[in-house]
């Protein structure tokens, strides 16, 4: 295995290990306390630790970053963060129906999967939990954009293969929005190990604004 794949694999194995979230790293509100702006945009993010400030100073998430641009490009534009670190697909459609309804996003950003992988769950699942979430998402009215995870090789290149299509068959499916790796330019770079905290799972805060010019490359058209 080559240096750059040897990293790769790495570091994607120690994220895979830190989104289940054996050890409890801080939880994302679900709900901001903002004062809220009647008829404008509110994105809904529904993540796992790579969404919930895992081991970060709070506000040095992509979250975070996210609605400290959206104050310059998108006034007016209310982030909720529903981001639960450990949590699966399952988790985020049980827990979905009720923040759409309470939060009454324009907007919802679905980062969940890794999870799903880690535990060797069925993909079959994995799709079904995802295509209902974006399902529920359109039924409430929200534009949605999915947010794709990709996993080591030691899993299974055939595993790998499938868990990495089945965002874009969900996306293409149901015609939404897709960011393909939300670690793209973190887990594959030459240094990516100097990238992730001292755990080897979770990304160091430099990482995040990297993550947020990954999604916001593809949710700003969406805005």
């Amino acid at each position: 295995m080559r240096r750059r794949e040897w990293i790769l694999h790495c570091s994607a194995c120690a994220l895979a290990l830190g989104v289940v979230g054996v050890t409890p790293g801080p939880v994302a509100a679900q709900g901001r306390t903002e004062a809220r702006t009647g008829g404008g945009r509110r994105i809904l993010v529904l993540g796992d630790s790579l969404s919930a400030e895992y081991g970060l100073a709070r506000g040095s998430g992509w979250v975070a970053l996210l609605e400290q641009r959206l104050k310059t490009e998108k006034p007016g534009t209310e982030v909720i963060n529903a981001s639960i670190s450990g949590d699966t697909t399952s988790g985020g459609r049980s827990r979905l129906p009720a923040l759409l309804k309470q939060q009454r996003p324009t907007h919802l950003i679905i980062e969940l999967g890794g999870n799903d992988a880690l535990r060797g769950l069925p993909l079959k699942m994995t799709r079904e939990n995802l295509k209902a979430m974006v399902q529920a998402g359109k039924e409430a009215g929200a534009k949605v954009m999915l947010v794709g995870m990709q996993i080591p090789p030691n899993m299974g290149a055939a595993y790998g293969r499938d868990f990495e299509g089945s965002f874009k068959t969900v996306a293409q499916e149901e015609k939404v929005a897709l960011q393909p790796f939300l670690l793209a330019g973190v887990a594959d770079r030459p240094d990516a190990a100097d990238w992730f905290q001292g755990d080897r799972i979770h990304p160091l805060a430099k990482a995040h604004p990297v993550m947020l010019d990954n999604v916001w490359k593809v949710l700003r058209p969406l805005l």
